[in-house]
């Protein structure tokens, strides 16, 4: 699992992305719906917590077979539960009930014409052996292949049905890194050395940091929500995919933004990387959000996450290029000059002379490396 909510999740105990109908809307990632994710070590932690945001990640459409016209078809949840759900096989495993703020199990007697419901699989998850079924099958697999697996399976209530299954295969930006012995300290960025996973971002042109000194200097609520509307123009400004996000605690944090920049998934889309930086203050060191605010939206985006912890041991972090580097946000955009000491725009190329950033992750080794590119880009 490359994609942890929590630190208490392991990467070894794999990650089940799961669909109503068929399960080609879990394989294939699409932009106008969301699998629902759960992570078999843990799965009580779930991405989404509130009735809002489960509702919202809930599965809305789903792959069937119309068995009149012999054709493959996506149909909407909602229609087809409203008009056949009490004839939809263990259908009170799969969905809840909204009432109100609260998501309840389906009764014997629930009319689906007549209630809320989103997607939630709770009942197959606390009433079944689902869980222990998908974690034993994966273990196994695991063990007499000797690499980590990728199985694609069906499941009714009771019985696990194992369609495929094959070594776990990554793109190239996906597999593990190469992470280089004795690098010169010039050329690294910063470096992270806990939940790390694996993958590559290349080719970064800009950084957005938001030192996290500055931002918890900011003495009021509207200049806090300011910093936001400046990463959602920067957001739309700089080259897609070509600039990484650095800032304190939080990323989207809505009740307190304290402790995070206040921002939603449409502020950030465009990055390749979502950063959270907790630097310690005396001996207490903020918790991260680990990207919970929408990670389904990273997830399905492949936008990478990565936490920082400059203060710990072992970590490099390059204040000086971060702080010192000259800052593009007014030239970018001049009518947040007043901001420049919060939000801090690093065109790369021109602070390193020439370089481009890349940033390595090994989540075997559990290092993780934003390095300098060794050979400048031609002007």
């Amino acid at each position: 699992n490359e994609f942890r909510w929590s630190p208490r999740i392991k990467r070894e105990d794999g990650l089940i992305r799961m669909v109503p109908g068929l399960g080609t809307r879990a394989v294939d990632r699409v932009s106008d719906d969301y699998p629902i994710l759960i992570a078999p070590g843990q799965p009580g932690l779930r991405t989404n917590v509130n009735p809002d945001e489960i509702i919202r990640y809930s599965p809305k459409k789903m792959d069937v077979i119309n068995l009149e016209t012999g054709e493959f078809q996506t149909v909407e949840v909602r229609d087809l539960v409203q008009k056949y759900g009490r004839e939809y096989p263990m259908i009170e495993k799969i969905v809840s009930v909204v009432e109100g703020d609260h998501l309840r199990p389906p009764g014997f007697t629930t009319d689906f014409s007549q209630v809320d419901f989103a997607v939630t699989f709770e009942g197959l998850l606390q009433q079944t052996n689902f869980i222990r079924q998908v974690h034993v099958i994966l273990q196994e697999l695991r063990k007499h292949l000797k690499t980590p697996v990728d199985v694609e399976f069906a499941h009714d209530g009771k019985h696990f049905f194992l369609l495929q299954s094959r070594p776990q295969s990554y793109a190239k930006d996906h597999g593990a890194a190469h992470i280089p012995e004795h690098l010169p300290p010039e050329k690294v960025v910063f470096s992270a050395n806990k939940y790390i996973s694996n993958g590559t971002v290349k080719n970064i042109e800009y950084i957005v940091y938001v030192p996290p000194e500055k931002y918890s200097e900011i003495g009021d609520l509207d200049t806090m929500r300011k910093v936001g509307r400046v990463v959602g123009a920067l957001n739309k400004v700089l080259p897609k995919k070509k600039f990484i996000l650095m800032g304190p605690g939080r990323w989207g944090s809505r009740g307190d933004i304290k402790l995070g920049v206040s921002v939603t998934y449409s502020d950030i889309n465009n990055t390749a990387m979502l950063i959270e930086i907790a630097r310690k203050k005396g001996n207490y060191v903020p918790d991260l959000s680990f990207g919970t605010h929408f990670f389904q939206d990273l997830v399905e985006a492949n936008i990478r996450y990565l936490p920082l912890y400059p203060d710990e041991e072992g970590n490099r972090f390059n204040e000086e290029f971060l702080t010192q580097s000259p800052n593009k946000l007014a030239e970018l955009l001049p009518e947040y000059r007043a901001l420049e000491e919060v939000v801090r725009v690093i065109h790369v190329p021109q602070a390193s002379g020439g370089h481009k950033l890349s940033v390595l992750m090994n989540g075997e080794e559990n290092i993780a490396v934003a390095l300098l590119d060794s050979h400048p880009t031609k002007k």
